[in-house]
């Protein structure tokens, strides 16, 4: 049986992607998953051996020597913004430092490292439906988001400089679901949610179930290459807001930046005013590419997976 080693696997995501491989799948069955995180995992499913330890310890590349995965899927990320930001660079960066080198040493054949449309940027500039040759611009408005580029550029000299690994790098956007807890999401489930006076962009959501299915499907098809990942549709912000019943209050744009500023170095709001851009100017970008690589199509509809988010705000 094919392994496959699952970093970041306690968190929201990474259990989703072991549960799908566990499961027999008609493009190659099953794997046998390994995974590794910070974080215990107490009810993981039987026939899943994680090792609780940080990924930048020595321990790790005890996992590549034994366990001899034949894939790598790379969620290990720290994408909150509370971090110290010294530590959130090592964990990001250095980390997936060690993970590509890890791959290259001990014979993986398949990798997907799983990035953010974030780093495009959203800027007024921004084209609709953006390729995956449009240059990243996150860091030049939100630095929070920097380590993300600097891993992407790691991945893509990784992937040019080894290509008996099939590297592939998923791009997804605004993911919401159950499981998955990061900044859209907490933004959105806020009990009087912040919008910009005079703009509505269009945004657009991937239920965290059709992220999950658009791994296994890379590495089924083994994939290789930078795709964006995209769900149903495209719909304004306001929309958005509304159909997942919530009450919004719009602020002018001055006072916003003041204000979140105020709250975020409060330790009282949970979001950099760098924030602020992806709630005024549009980051919509094309996953053409990736669907005609690997067949993909979201099972899931907008109004499911803004039902999801039908809970008590917090």
């Amino acid at each position: 049986m094919r392994k496959l080693l699952i970093t970041g696997i306690s968190g929201g995501q990474g259990r989703l992607v072991a549960k799908a491989a566990l499961r027999a799948r008609p493009g190659g069955g099953a794997w046998q998953v390994i995974g590794v995180d910070r974080a215990r995992w107490a009810s993981a499913p039987d026939g899943v051996i994680v090792h609780q330890f940080d990924l930048r310890k020595r321990r790790f590349e005890d996992v590549f020597r034994h366990d001899k995965p034949d894939a790598v899927v790379h969620l290990a990320f720290v994408r909150h913004f509370r971090a110290d930001s010294a530590v959130r660079h090592e964990i990001n960066v250095e980390g997936t430092k060690r993970v590509l080198e890890h791959c290259a040493e001990h014979g993986v054949k398949q990798l997907v490292v799983l990035s953010s449309a974030y780093v495009y940027g959203s800027l007024p500039s921004n084209e609709r439906y953006m390729t995956e040759e449009h240059p990243l611009n996150a860091s030049r408005n939100f630095p929070e988001i920097r380590d993300l580029c600097e891993v992407e550029g790691l991945v893509g000299a990784f992937l040019w400089r080894y290509p008996e690994i099939a590297t592939c790098v998923l791009r997804p956007v605004n993911t919401l679901g159950h499981s998955v807890h990061n900044a859209i999401g907490r933004y959105m489930r806020l009990a009087m949610v912040p919008t910009i006076m005079g703009f509505n962009p269009m945004m657009q959501f991937i239920h965290e179930e059709d992220v999950a299915e658009a791994i296994l499907l890379a590495l089924e098809k083994r994939t290789r290459g930078i795709f964006n990942l995209a769900g149903p549709g495209a719909v304004p912000l306001k929309r958005a807001l509304k159909e997942m019943g919530r009450q919004r209050v719009s602020i002018p744009d001055p006072l916003a930046h003041l204000l979140i500023r105020t709250l975020f170095n409060l330790n009282i709001y949970q979001f950099p005013s760098g924030a602020i851009d992806f709630i005024k100017y549009p980051c919509t970008v094309s996953d053409e590419r990736f669907r005609a690589a690997t067949g993909f199509r979201p099972r899931h509809t907008l109004a499911e997976t803004f039902a999801t988010m039908a809970i008590s705000p917090d």
